[in-house]
């Protein structure tokens, strides 16, 4: 199996890029709807989710496989974003969680007729 390094690590920043843009695409109405943020909060809105679409098309292909990969890096960085952004404590439930949809992602993408080649 040919895997390049750089392809992984290329792969795993654009899907982890993607899902910050998407999480902002969300994050910013939920402040404007919720806790009565400025309005102005819509223009970084929707440049959050003109690029989270724009990323989308960088994927290798738009296929099941990439969405269910991409799914497993969404569900960390909401993580993240939980635990550093809205300054929630993980729970060691989050953290396995977290783990395994990661691990899952790799199978996902490292598998031999996977997404990195």
């Amino acid at each position: 199996m040919d895997i390049q390094l750089t392809k992984v690590v290329t792969t795993f920043l654009l899907f982890l890029i993607t899902a910050v843009a998407e999480i902002l695409g969300c994050y910013f109405p939920y402040l404007i709807l919720t806790q009565a943020k400025s309005q102005w909060l819509w223009i970084p809105t929707v440049l959050s989710l003109a690029v989270f679409v724009w990323l989308l098309t960088l994927h290798p292909v738009a296929s099941g496989r990439i969405y269910a990969a991409y799914g497993g890096v969404y569900i960390f960085t909401a993580l993240m974003w939980l635990k550093f952004v809205d300054q929630v404590s993980l729970s060691r439930w989050d953290l396995m969680g977290g783990a395994i949809v990661l691990t899952g992602a790799a199978m996902i993408i490292l598998q031999p007729q996977g997404l990195v080649r």
